[in-house]
């Protein structure tokens, strides 16, 4: 089936969802690489670890507990997070105030290490964030799946959207999507599928402007069911 214009994915969503106005009113707009590039380490951690822990997990548990995860990890300050020892990322995974796992409390200080290398190269994790645009947002989640913890599949990209960088999403719709249309065959995350994912968004990112957020959304509304964010 190839590759449709974006004017005709976006009118095929204009009929779905009532119009033009109805279908502009439910979009909205990332960060502009300057703001990103401004987020300060703290939140990008922040974001990873509040991610990883709702991978699989009740969201509106962690969301409820979140301002007692914001105590128990000291704010997310990267460099108080790598001080803690072994002995001490035990004793939090027991803590009642989180969500007990020892696995994923691990993944705390993993990336904070990960950001601090990250900033020692690139200034800051939000100046190398930054850095990436429609033409290759893709590297980036691979960057998050090879160096960070537990930031493969979803997580990285979710994690991304929920901070307000720029990046389009594998929903179910969008993956079905962009299956039923033969751009992506095989694993949805394997360089191939990344590479070829990536190389049509960047087409319709250029054909319309708009940004990968709402070219994800817009997708996501013009097929399937539209039961998840895109």
């Amino acid at each position: 089936m190839g590759i449709e214009s974006f004017s005709t994915i976006y009118q095929r969503a204009c009929k779905r969802k009532g119009g033009e106005k109805a279908l502009e009113s439910m979009l909205s707009a990332p960060l502009s690489s300057e703001q990103v590039a401004k987020i300060p380490d703290d939140r990008f951690l922040a974001a990873m670890t509040k991610q990883v822990f709702q991978s699989g997990f009740v969201w509106r548990v962690i969301e409820k507990k979140w301002p007692e995860f914001e105590t128990v990890f000291f704010g997310f300050d990267v460099e108080k997070v790598l001080l803690m020892p072994d002995e001490m990322l035990e004793q939090k995974a027991s803590d009642k105030r989180i969500v007990r796992n020892y696995k994923k409390v691990m993944t705390v200080r993993d990336n904070a290490m990960f950001i601090k290398d990250i900033s020692r190269e690139h200034g800051s994790f939000g100046q190398f964030v930054a850095t990436f645009d429609a033409s290759n947002i893709t590297d980036l989640w691979t960057t998050l799946k090879k160096r960070g913890s537990r930031l493969g599949g979803n997580t990285g990209p979710y994690m991304l959207r929920a901070l307000g960088v720029d990046t389009f999403l594998f929903s179910r719709d969008v993956e079905d999507y962009l299956r039923k249309h033969d751009i992506i065959d095989g694993g949805l995350t394997s360089k191939k599928s990344l590479t070829a994912a990536n190389a049509a968004f960047a087409q319709w990112h250029q054909e319309s402007g708009r940004t990968l957020q709402e070219i994800s959304v817009i997708i996501a509304f013009s097929w399937g069911t539209n039961q998840y964010l895109a």
